[in-house]
């Protein structure tokens, strides 16, 4: 089992945790190019700007971290495997415990609908994953996520890998050495992310 602390270290040295879909075994990844949002430039589309104005979704901060994380490692409908595996789960949520994981939900009349999780450490955000049970309500997470981010004056939005989803809400490609100075200069920063 992963520790608290190896974990810790892995982050603060550009490498995050995956697990096996096949043997759920946990493997440190550290890709040449790096996914990330720049906080500056993020723009929310207009569908999220009207469920906002709307208040379509509670949003709320760390009500229920168990749930969003188990609900993130459900398999993907277009997919069988997770990469989420219970190792990651039980890991995220001691993390969670020590105050390091967040996690931010959305609600409709009261039933959790999207969500995402992540780490916070200095003035870096690693996000991990997120879900919607309802369209858009990952989206809406996500632009609250921003926001708070910014408010907070946090430099780095890790999203790790880019897809094309990730691509549609802002993130962009860096190498690994404009990477490693990003994470340097966020991780000089004390924030605390609630």
């Amino acid at each position: 089992m992963v520790s608290v602390d190896e974990i810790l270290r892995a982050y603060r040295h550009g490498y995050f945790p995956m697990a096996d879909p096949t043997d759920s075994k946990v493997y440190w990844c550290q890709p040449y190019r790096r996914a990330v949002v720049p906080l500056d430039r993020y723009v929310p589309s207009r569908v999220v700007r009207r469920l906002v104005r709307r208040n379509e979704f509670e949003v709320c901060f760390n009500r229920d971290f168990a749930a969003v994380i188990r609900n993130c490692a459900a398999p993907r409908k277009q997919e069988r495997e997770t990469w989420i595996s219970g190792e990651i789960i039980d890991l995220y949520t001691e993390l969670h415990r020590h105050g390091i994981a967040h996690s931010v939900e959305c609600y409709r009349e009261g039933t959790l609908v999207g969500g995402l999780y992540g780490l916070a450490l200095g003035g870096a955000f690693f996000g991990e994953s997120m879900f919607h049970l309802a369209p858009n309500a990952s989206k809406v997470a996500f632009d609250r996520l921003i926001m708070h981010l910014r408010t907070r004056e946090y430099e780095l939005l890790d999203a790790q890998i880019i897809n094309p989803h990730l691509s549609f809400l802002g993130a962009v490609e860096v190498g690994h050495d404009e990477y490693m100075e990003l994470l340097y200069r966020a991780l000089q920063k004390k924030i605390r992310f609630i």
